[in-house]
């Protein structure tokens, strides 16, 4: 095993404060890419185009949840991002209530522009895993969460 270097000075890093760190610095390394890119986007604002992308579109509850936003926090996202012309507000085939949140053609060509980077960012905060450790990082991870999701 590698001697971390980055590591508090006693070493007694909990599992949730190294956690921390490592989205923290994903969260760093996001944002100067996407500066370095010219989009004028925060991390959560990348983050709700990413899961747009990803999960087609969704209510404005299900998006907050997505994104781990409380409702408020959605809303003032949802309004940059419509205002920067990135999505749009439709009404819901089933529920003339609800509004369901698609990305415009600008949002998927700029969410299209911004994932390579997203790709290299992640590709290097694992520059120096295995393929192994790789799939076990992802697996451990994978089975923490799903613990912590079991409310049971």
């Amino acid at each position: 095993m590698n001697t971390n270097l980055c590591a508090s000075p006693d070493g007694r890093d909990s599992l949730g404060a190294l956690i921390g760190m490592v989205r923290g610095e994903i969260v760093r390394a996001i944002e100067a890419d996407l500066a370095a890119l010219g989009a004028d986007l925060k991390f959560t604002q990348f983050h709700v185009l990413k899961r747009l992308a990803n999960l087609g579109p969704m209510t404005a509850t299900e998006l907050a949840r997505a994104v781990d936003l409380d409702g408020g926090a959605m809303t003032r996202q949802l309004d940059q991002l419509e205002a920067k012309g990135y999505l749009r507000r439709q009404p819901h085939e089933q529920d003339r209530r609800a509004l369901r949140i698609e990305l415009t053609e600008a949002g998927l060509a700029l969410w299209r522009h911004l994932h390579e980077s997203n790709v290299a960012t992640l590709e290097r905060a694992q520059k120096d895993l295995s393929a192994e450790e790789r799939s076990q990082l992802l697996d451990y991870l994978q089975r923490v969460l799903c613990v912590l999701r079991d409310k049971n």
